[in-house]
C-alpha cells in the first residue's frame, strides 16, 4: 500500500524516525527486510502493537535485544495525542486527537448491548461541503496519514481495554467521521487492512464499513481493492434536491451513483449496501420523498440494500431542523410497507456533540469554508425548501 508519513506528535519521535502505524502487514514486512531483518519479526512486533497495544519496544520481551535497540533508534509507535476525552450520559465516548499545526480530529465510540462501534475520521475537516454537516462548516486542511487513521482505533482500544480476539470492546468500525474516506484512498485502505488483519484488530469484513458521499470511480476501485462493507450518504432521491444537499451530486448524479452500487453488488453478491438518509424538517422528509426513495431502491436486487434513517442532529448556526417523531415514523412506515428494509438510527452522544453530523474537531481551514459559513450566518440565510 502507498504510505504517507505522519507528522510526529509524540515527544519520543524524532523527525527522521518511522511511525510503524503507517504500515499494513506487507508494508511492515518490507520495512523490516530493509532493516536486514526476517519478515516474521515484523509480525511479532505487529502483535505487540495491535494485540497488546504496546508502544514501548523495550517491553516487547520476545523480540531480541539487538532488534529492539535497532527499532528504538529508527522507529516509533505513534498514535495521535489525546487532547481530551468526554463521555456522554448514554455511554458514548468522544476523543479529540491532536494533529500537526494546531489541527485536531474527533473519533467516537458508541456502545450497545451486542456491539461497540467506533466512528473514525479520514481527513482534517472535509472538502465536500454537504449542507447539513457540521464538519463541512469547518472547511478542509489535509488528508490523514494511515497512522492517524488506525491510530484513532489504537487510542480507543487502549482506553477501553480492548483485547483483540478476547475482550473485544470494539466490534465494528465505521469510516463515518470527519472527511470523505475515498478522497484519502491509499491511507484509508491501509488502515482498514489493519482493522481486518488477524495480526491487527482482526475484524470481519462486514464489521468494517466505509461511508462515501458518492465518488463513483473510487467506489469501483474500492470494490476491487479490499473486502469491506459500503455505506452511501444519499439524503435525497432526486438530483435537484441531492445536488443542493450534497454538491458532489452535480459531478456524479444519482443514476451514475446507482450504477456504481449495482457494480458493487455484482462483485459481492452476498453483501448489501446501506443507504444513509438524514431526515430534515420540510426538506426531504415528506411522503413524496419517501416514494422517490422507494423507487430508487427498487432499482437494486431484492435484499441487496437497506436504508438507515438518521434524524438530523442540530449544531450551532445550522439552518436545518430535525423532523418531528411522527413524520419520521410515517416516512419509515412508507418504506417498510414497500418492502424496503429500513432502520432508524437512534441518536447517541448528542449531549457532547458526538452524534452523526456533529463532529468538528479543530481545522485550520485552507478552503475559506469557515469564513463563508460565518458570513451566511450574519446574513441570516434560511433553510432550503423541499423539491
Amino acid at each position: 500500500m502507498n504510505q504517507a508519513t505522519s507528522t510526529p506528535s509524540d515527544p519520543k519521535a524524532a523527525s527522521d524516525k518511522v511511525n510503524l502505524l503507517d504500515f499494513d502487514r506487507q508494508g511492515l514486512r518490507d520495512f523490516f527486510a530493509q532493516l536486514g531483518e526476517k519478515p516474521y519479526r515484523a509480525e511479532q512486533v505487529m502483535k505487540w502493537i495491535y494485540h497488546r497495544l504496546e508502544d514501548d519496544f523495550g517491553k516487547m520481551t520476545d523480540v531480541g535485544k539487538a532488534l529492539r535497540a535497532k527499532l528504538e533508534a529508527s522507529c516509533y509507535v505513534g498514535p495521535p495525542k489525546t487532547l481530551f476525552d468526554r463521555a456522554a450520559a448514554d455511554g458514548t465516548h468522544k476523543w479529540l486527537l491532536g494533529m500537526d499545526g494546531g489541527n485536531a480530529i474527533e473519533a467516537v465510540y458508541i456502545p450497545e448491548p451486542t456491539r461497540g462501534t467506533l466512528c473514525v475520521s479520514s481527513q482534517v475537516g472535509c472538502g465536500l461541503n454537504c449542507q447539513f454537516c457540521s464538519t463541512a462548516t469547518q472547511g478542509f486542511n489535509r488528508n490523514l496519514a494511515a497512522s492517524e487513521v488506525i491510530g484513532q482505533m489504537w487510542v480507543a482500544a487502549k482506553h477501553l481495554g480492548n483485547v483483540t480476539h478476547q475482550n473485544r470492546r470494539i466490534t465494528n468500525v465505521v469510516m463515518m467521521g470527519m472527511g470523505e474516506p475515498l478522497l484519502n484512498f491509499d491511507n484509508v485502505v491501509t488502515a482498514m487492512s489493519l482493522m481486518r488483519d488477524d495480526l491487527g484488530f482482526g475484524l470481519a469484513s462486514k464489521r468494517v464499513t466505509l461511508s462515501t458521499a458518492g465518488l463513483v470511480p473510487m467506489i469501483d476501485k474500492l470494490s476491487e481493492t479490499i473486502d469491506v462493507s459500503l455505506a452511501v450518504s444519499l439524503h435525497a432521491a432526486n438530483d435537484e434536491l441531492r445536488t443542493e444537499l450534497v454538491p458532489l451530486n452535480k459531478r456524479y448524479p444519482i443514476a451514475e451513483l446507482m450504477g456504481a452500487c449495482l457494480r458493487w453488488i455484482e462483485r459481492r453478491p452476498r453483501t448489501s449496501i446501506t443507504f444513509e438518509y438524514t431526515l430534515m424538517k420540510g426538506v426531504n422528509d415528506q411522503p413524496e420523498h419517501a416514494k422517490q426513495l422507494i423507487k430508487l431502491m427498487r432499482k437494486l436486487p431484492t435484499g441487496s440494500a437497506k436504508v438507515n434513517l438518521i434524524p438530523f442532529n442540530p449544531f450551532p448556526g445550522t439552518r436545518f431542523e430535525r423532523s418531528d417523531a411522527d413524520t419520521i415514523r410515517a416516512f419509515q412506515t412508507l418504506l417498510l410497507n414497500a418492502n424496503v428494509l429500513t432502520m432508524l438510527r437512534r441518536t447517541r452522544g448528542d449531549d457532547i456533540d458526538a452524534a452523526c453530523g456533529q463532529l468538528k474537531g479543530q481545522v485550520l481551514d485552507r478552503t475559506r469554508r469557515q469564513a463563508e459559513f460565518r458570513k451566511r450566518l450574519d446574513q441570516g440565510q434560511g433553510v432550503v425548501h423541499a423539491s
